[in-house]
């Protein structure tokens, strides 16, 4: 008895889902049908699959669908946490997302462009999968039997993409209707076959019309020839097919827009209709991709395909899609931001943060320059070993209209930026420091103005006479992946008069995103507020210094969090919009006139240019100061 319990536990529950869908058991089920969109690359890995899942999901979207949307990595880790010298320049940045997942920076592609929230279980990893797998041998849910790749991995998959793709994530709590579904690396991999097997099941499972395959290829263009190639594209689809995987649309990823001639010989040797084949070429900005999928009949041809009533009518959403990259392209008036960091030779290290800075400039009407400098080029050291870096890095410091110092970890390069701080605080230049470069902006004050001349942070120099930044008490330092303060965590504002409370709506409290093991030591906070350095915003229990603000100075802010994560195109962070109206020069009229931010003012045709300070004062960002913030 208790081994046919066992059994239900561990088969029967495994395909109840399927039973439901095929049988008809659940009604309910049957009338809201989930519609997959799984996205394919060919040829060449970082082709552009997640920037095109994204516009996919933002146009279905603004058809008044509730989209979501997953990640699947080949990769063994079961999560991104570990922030290693290499990791950065080998994955990129490392994304948080609200229940403090870490996960590949693709995923803040998704949030961005369709305004969500996902989870941790929204990125799978194959290591997630094994994990899982295993722990059910383990349990003995398969009673003994041989665990295989086909059918246990494959329908593990297969359970954990329905499952997750039922998790509203919308503010409105509605369940998903569509799943667009990126599955990394590319068609042939040795590590994606497990992938491509489960959803060669599962297009049969969930019934044609609710599954379709957007494959994304490369068109090269020879310098020497000029002539767009289909070659590979037909290989590739050759082989998904091979797979057992016929691609509905076929995204071609080309430099220049793809000729008619092509398109029609990419239709007949690969089995598709000419309408089915997408042209993606090169755009002056990512968030026109959405409108070259919408002016192809992207919608219309996905409408049809998936059985899904899309009303033909003018969407607000696309429409100040359209303004915004409109009026990207005309910026006129340039502001510099000097990016003072550790990982600044590859700019996926700081995806997000490059990202806000972006929304933010684009907000005032100003066009974005990023002056990359590596904190170690600052130091003494370099001047002796290499002294045209030095000096270069300086001049590009000293040439910038702001200064931000983002995130990192280890030692390396932490005095280059005290250096910048320095110079930022003594030189009224707008300043923000995120997580570690506010953390470091402590250091710099109790050192140059408190003269606590060995002020540091424990994690550098653990014997320090005066450590003003501290291991957190849950920090267990002899184990590094998941011990740190993760996710999405209230601040309160203990100051009325603050800036940074301000640019938020005058907000009392906000809620953020964190990722970090150190944090200002609360026992000196007294020494540092005598001289007019202020910790204005605290955790809920008050312990824990989450703001600070420097009285006297055009705009000095550190912040322990990351607003970078929660940025958005038309909703820009309002510690990186604070940051881009000081280095413009327009921060106190701003505040003067109320922060008064409006997405549906920002982008609009009145400013063939940069928009004067008239139309800067009729932008209202929303409240975030209350329970829904």
């Amino acid at each position: 008895m208790r081994d046919a319990k066992r059994l239900n536990r561990g088969t029967v529950n495994n395909f109840s889902v399927w039973a439901k869908l095929l049988t008809g058991e659940d009604s309910r089920l049957m009338s809201k049908m989930m519609k997959y969109i799984l996205v394919t690359g060919g040829v060449i890995s970082g082709i552009g699959k997640g920037i095109i899942a994204s516009s996919v999901g933002t146009i279905l979207k603004s058809c008044g669908l509730h989209v979501t949307a997953h990640q699947i990595k080949h990769n063994i880790d079961v999560q991104t946490d570990f922030f290693t010298p290499r990791a950065p320049y080998e994955h990129g940045e490392v994304f948080v997302l609200d229940d403090g997942g870490e996960v590949d920076l693709d995923l803040g592609n998704y949030e961005r462009f369709l305004d969500i929230r996902l989870t941790r279980d929204n990125n799978l990893t194959t290591g997630k999968i094994y994990q899982s797998v295993i722990n059910k041998e383990r349990r003995g849910d398969y009673l003994g039997k041989t665990v295989q790749v086909v059918p246990h991995i494959t329908d593990a998959i297969q359970e954990w993409v329905v499952k997750q793709a039922r998790v509203p994530v919308d503010d409105d709590q509605v369940e998903p209707q569509v799943c667009v579904i990126e599955l990394g690396g590319t068609v042939g991999d040795i590590e994606s076959m497990p992938f491509i097997e489960a959803f060669r099941q599962f297009q049969f499972k969930v019934k044609r019309e609710n599954f379709c395959n957007i494959h994304v290829s490369l068109i090269p263009q020879p310098s020497a020839t000029g002539e767009q190639k289909t070659k590979p594209t037909q290989n590739s689809v050759r082989e998904l097919r091979g797979l057992g995987l016929s691609p509905d649309l076929i995204m071609c990823r080309c430099s220049t827009v793809l000729e008619t001639s092509v398109k029609e010989k990419i239709s007949m040797f690969c089995h598709v209709e000419p309408e089915q084949v997408i042209c993606v070429h090169d755009v002056s900005s990512i968030y026109r991709v959405p409108l070259l999928l919408e002016d192809q009949g992207v919608v219309s041809f996905l409408s049809r395909r998936l059985n899904m009533p899309i009303e033909a009518k003018p969407r607000k959403m696309l429409t100040k899609w359209k303004e915004m990259s409109d009026r990207s392209d005309r910026l006129l008036e340039q502001c510099s931001i000097a990016l003072v960091g550790k990982y600044t030779k590859f700019s996926d290290s700081y995806a997000s943060v490059i990202k806000a800075l972006e929304h933010s400039a684009l907000a005032i009407s100003h066009k974005l320059e990023v002056k990359y400098i590596d904190s170690a080029c600052l130091e003494p050291a370099t001047l002796q070993e290499e002294p045209v870096k030095y000096h270069e890095a300086w001049q590009k410091l000293c040439s910038a209209d702001g200064i931000l110092v983002p995130g990192g970890f280890g030692v390396r390069g932490t005095e280059g930026k005290i250096h910048a701080i320095t110079w930022a605080r003594k030189q009224k230049k707008p300043f923000l420091g995120v997580c570690l470069g506010m953390q470091l902006a402590v250091c710099e004050y109790a050192r140059s103005v408190l003269e606590w001349t060995d002020a540091n942070s424990t994690e550098f120099d653990p014997d320090t006479r005066h450590p003003v930044v501290i291991d957190m008490p849950e920090h267990n330092p002899g184990q590094m992946g998941g011990t740190m303060r993760l996710g999405k965590r209230r601040t309160i504002f203990k100051s009325g008069s603050s800036v940074l409370r301000k640019l938020y709506g005058d907000a009392e409290y906000v809620e953020e995103r964190h990722r970090h093991r150190f944090e200002v030591n609360p026992e000196l906070k007294s020494h540092f507020e005598e001289k007019g350095f202020r910790f204005v915003g605290q955790d809920i229990e008050g312990e824990r210094m989450e703001v600070i603000e420097l009285d006297d100075h055009p705009y000095f802010v550190g912040v322990q969090y990351h607003p970078e994560f929660t940025s958005r195109p038309i909703k820009p962070s309002p510690p990186y919009l604070g940051l881009l109206l000081a280095a413009a020069g327009k921060l106190q009229s701003y505040l003067l006139k109320g922060c008064r931010l409006s997405p549906r003012d920002t982008y609009s045709d009145r400013s063939g240019s940069s928009t004067p300070d008239s139309e800067i004062s009729e932008l209202k960002l929303p409240s975030l100061g209350t329970d829904s913030a």
